[in-house]
This record gives C-alpha cells, sequence and structure tokens, in this order.
C-alpha cells in the first residue's frame, strides 16, 4: 500500500511577498499492483507530485506512507535504501550512461553493495527482462547505437532491476512517436501485471492515462478523479 495524507507543497514567489501552492492537501491511497495516472496542464506540479512520491523532493506538509511506514521520519541513509530498492523511476529522457552498454546501463542501481553471487543473479535478471522487452541482441550495444524508443525500454528495464514496489514514471512517451509511444505504454502495462508492481504515471498522453486503472488530474493544487476501475 502507498499513500500520501494531507501533502502541501509552496513556493515562495518571486515576484511577491507570498507563498505560492503548488500543491494543497492531498491525500491519496494506492493499492498494491494497481495503475494509476496523473494528469492536468503544464505547470500544474505533476512532476512535482511524483517527486514527492519517490522521496526526490520534500513535501512543505504532509506524510508519505509505504506500507505505512512513514518516509519522513526515516535517516537519510533509510530512506537513500528504501529509494534504491523499493522504487523505479522512468523518466521523460532516458538517462542513459553513453559510455556504458545496455546491460551496464541496467545494472547501475544494483551496484551499491552488492555480493559477487548477488551481482551474478542480477545480470541474470537484467538478461531476462531485456529479453522479455525485445532486446536480447542488444545487450553489449551502448545508448547512441538504439533507437529512442529501444533507449526508453532500456530505461524501463533499469528502473525494475532492483524489483521494485512502486514504478514512477514521469511522460514516459512524451519524446517519442505515436507508434512507439503505444509500444512503451502497453510495455509498461504487460510488466505491471508480470512484475505485480505499482505504476503511477504522469502524463499529457489521454491514450496511456486511459489505460490506467484509476485516472486522476491535477488542477490547481488539488486531485480530481477522472476514472476509477475498482
Amino acid at each position: 500500500m502507498f499513500e500520501l495524507v494531507n501533502i502541501q507543497k509552496k513556493y515562495q514567489s518571486p515576484l511577491e511577498d507570498r507563498s505560492v501552492f503548488v500543491l494543497n492537501d492531498i491525500s491519496l491511497k494506492v493499492a498494491s499492483g494497481r495503475t494509476v495516472a496523473i494528469t492536468g496542464p503544464s505547470g500544474s506540479g505533476k512532476s512535482t507530485l511524483l517527486n514527492i512520491i519517490g522521496t526526490l523532493e520534500t513535501p512543505t506538509a504532509g506524510k508519505v506512507l509505504i506500507d505505512d511506514i512513514d518516509l519522513a521520519a526515516l535517516e537519510s541513509d533509510q530512506l537513500a535504501k528504501i529509494r534504491n530498492e523499493q522504487i523505479g523511476f522512468v523518466f521523460q529522457l532516458h538517462h542513459l550512461l553513453p559510455q556504458c552498454t545496455v546491460l551496464e546501463n541496467v545494472l547501475i542501481p544494483t551496484l551499491t553493495g552488492k555480493k559477487a553471487t548477488s551481482r551474478k543473479a542480477y545480470a541474470e535478471r537484467a538478461s531476462a527482462l531485456l529479453e522479455r522487452v525485445g532486446l536480447k541482441d542488444w545487450l553489449y550495444y551502448r545508448p547512441g547505437e538504439l533507437s529512442a524508443g529501444q533507449r526508453q525500454r532500456v530505461a524501463v528495464v533499469r528502473a525494475l532491476i532492483n524489483n521494485p514496489k512502486l514504478l514512477l514514471a514521469d511522460e514516459p512517451t512524451g519524446s517519442l512517436d505515436a507508434d512507439t509511444s503505444e509500444t512503451i505504454a502497453q510495455l509498461l502495462i504487460e510488466l505491471n501485471r508480470a512484475e505485480k508492481i505499482t505504476l503511477i504515471v504522469v502524463t499529457h498522453s489521454n491514450r496511456l492515462a486511459d489505460r490506467m486503472e484509476q485516472v486522476l488530474e491535477l488542477d490547481k493544487g488539488r486531485l480530481i478523479e477522472r476514472k476509477s476501475c475498482k
């Protein structure tokens, strides 16, 4: 279970002597394995909300809980461990290291504190996941030798390598053409089912959003439910 409790985020206005609320009293519960889309206009705070969920930003007020654990109560090293092992991130830009191979890029999140036996197991998981997304013949290629869609598939696999409970995707199809976007959307749904992972997607794409079980719109700092499949 993932939960937001009365989340607020405000910034000091650069033009006026006042605070501006980007997020205002947001509460949300998402059961394990569910798929959720967060939509809304540019500048509405969608990415800020996703970053708070992923512990990349701190809310001004409120709580973020995973399995009833208040993330704000954790020490920085504990929080980093949860971020690395329980939360996967996919961004609009793939952020792959150009000097590394596809396989090396996927394994980057596993490098901290892993024993040799663990490294072997992760390499086997990486190869299996890359085969599942159609990249078994591309393990030793570098990102510059791949198409945009292939690079994004690598980024998705990298986000899944540590068996996270929660996958956060920020405009994962935003820089892709229509056909490639559809491929990535289908991939995310298939991996959600196969890996039994909770998926939260921020997107401008109605086609991607409508494939999620629940669609929420962020408007004037508040979440409004557009669709929910119970």
